[in-house]
């Protein structure tokens, strides 16, 4: 297994979509410039998108061959970016994997595999087709793995399962996925076989996959065959439907699999504190903070190393930060923290994983109690910690409700709570904030219980815990008497 700290640049939003033409070498090498100097040492370039190739293939369709004339300046842009690299003999792929060489990284070619440009569109699951069940389709896309592996002098090849769906369209119908699972293992099969039996040196196999087994088996990968067969050096558990960052990610059973044969797992910190999809919000990327948090539960579940893409752009101070943060473990132990947890979609169809929140409290109920759970990496114990606070957001909550929380069946009753209204719709919730002095998370598994017992005379309405945060501030020199502590 091997320790890497990985950067995905998709090719499109911060690249050849961005550059007026002709590029210039110091654009063309800027998705590599950008993250040197830091803990990246794996470059991980997404070559494909479902309407083409942002290489001169010679297998495939070219992005944007068949798009003249074009009708937007990204489009424009986008292929006469490449086609000034390639005037002057230079193939705009071999342009990034030297540089990277040059800069002391590893290369990794992302290939997209829900569909590919001129394919026929009667085999795209999208469409109603059955995907990789038509030969014409697995054909195709196993000459691309076989190009790339062979052409570019790349250390690696991701399969990139997990860009469905938004990304890309479903490798298989779900309605059919489990019984045809067996396609996409020979799949795996035969590109394992093309990547690592080049002339040189193997090339690596690696693949995206989705954080749950559930949603793998749904889709029909076969993870645990792909493992016990040894067909991939390394696995990211992702969802591409959600940019949201998860340090909650359920993926223990993952690590516990890819370990026992040997294989890496890199976690995925996703860009997004929020992805605007919530009334009265708009997009936010995550902080310094909220990278760190997500890192260390990570490093905490085993994980070899990290993978991130789609920081703020230009890349700056503060996202070089992360980057070098983010690949040593020692560097997450003791730095301050921002846990949040993400919310599951409205959607009840959209393919993700599920989530704690929010939680529905229909009303006033002396008995019922509601839980949800949350996993930090931080010793409650401590003594360089300055401060913890536990931040909860509640719809419909009134002063005069009684209102319970306990933490690990501890109350918070005794914790220094303050009452704040929410920035963008003061009238329907407040925030609670907990100085948590003697009743604090403990390291690993925790649950918050939420009780609704009383509710004033006339009010028969419920509640929502809409948002549950942990801010953990660390300092110079010890804070409170440790022993006085009590952990939830």
């Amino acid at each position: 297994m091997r320790r890497r700290t990985i950067y995905f640049n998709d090719a499109r939003h911060y690249y050849l979509f961005v550059y007026d033409p002709p590029m210039r070498m110091e654009d063309a090498w800027v998705p590599v410039d950008e993250v040197a100097g830091t803990a990246v040492d794996t470059f991980s370039y997404g070559v494909s998108r479902g309407d083409g190739l942002f290489y001169p293939t010679k297998v495939g369709l070219e992005w944007g061959s068949d798009r003249k004339p074009f009708q937007s300046a990204y489009e424009w842009r986008c292929w006469e970016n490449m086609q000034s690299l390639i005037a002057r003999g230079l193939d705009p792929l071999q342009v990034l994997v030297d540089r990277a060489h040059e800069k002391g990284m590893d290369f990794f070619a992302s290939l997209r595999l829900g569909g590919y440009g001129g394919m026929n569109p009667d085999h795209n699951v999208a469409n109603g087709g059955r995907g990789f069940v038509h030969t014409e389709m697995r054909d195709h896309i196993h000459a691309l793995v076989e190009e790339l592996a062979t052409r570019y002098d790349v250390e690696g090849v991701e399969l990139d399962f997990a860009a469905a769906p938004g990304g890309a369209a479903h490798c298989l119908n779900l309605d059919e996925a489990a019984e045809q699972a067996s396609v996409l293992t020979d799949f795996v099969r035969d590109s394992a076989a093309a990547i690592r039996g080049r002339p040189g040196d193997p090339g690596l196999v690696g693949a995206r996959v989705y954080p749950t087994l559930a949603l793998n088996q749904r889709a029909g990968l076969d993870v645990g065959t792909w493992l016990s067969e040894g067909l991939l050096d390394f696995v990211v558990p992702m969802a591409y439907s959600c940019f949201v960052l998860d340090a909650q990610m359920p993926i223990d059973w993952i690590v516990e699999a890819c370990h026992q044969h040997d294989v890496s797992v890199y976690g995925m910190l996703q860009p997004y504190f929020g992805d605007g999809r919530r009334n009265n919000t708009k997009v936010e990327h995550a902080t310094p903070e909220m990278m760190r948090a997500a890192a260390s539960n990570f490093w905490q579940a085993g994980v070899d190393g990290m993978y991130t893409w789609f920081m703020p752009w230009p890349l700056e101070d503060a996202q070089r930060r992360i980057l070098s943060d983010i690949g040593d473990p020692d560097l997450a132990k003791e730095g301050n923290k921002h846990y949040f947890l993400r919310q599951r979609p409205e959607n009840k169809d959209s393919f993700v994983y599920d989530a704690e929140l929010p939680v529905a409290i229909p009303g006033p109920d002396s008995e019922k109690t509601y839980e949800i759970a949350f996993t930090t990496s931080d010793d409650p114990q401590n003594e360089r910690i300055s401060r913890m606070v536990l931040k909860i957001n509640v719809s419909d909550l009134v002063t005069q409700d009684r209102f319970e929380i306990n933490l690990n069946g501890v109350s918070l009753e005794s914790e220094p709570c303050r009452r704040t209204a929410r920035t963008y719709d003061a009238y329907t919730g407040v925030w609670l904030e907990f100085d948590l002095n003697q009743v604090r998370p403990r390291r690993g598994a925790n649950t918050l219980q939420f009780s609704l017992r009383e509710r004033p005379d006339g009010f028969g309405g419920g509640i929502s815990i809409d948002d549950v945060e942990l801010i953990v501030e660390y300092d110079l020199f010890p804070g409170r008497a440790v022993e006085g502590g009590r952990g939830g």
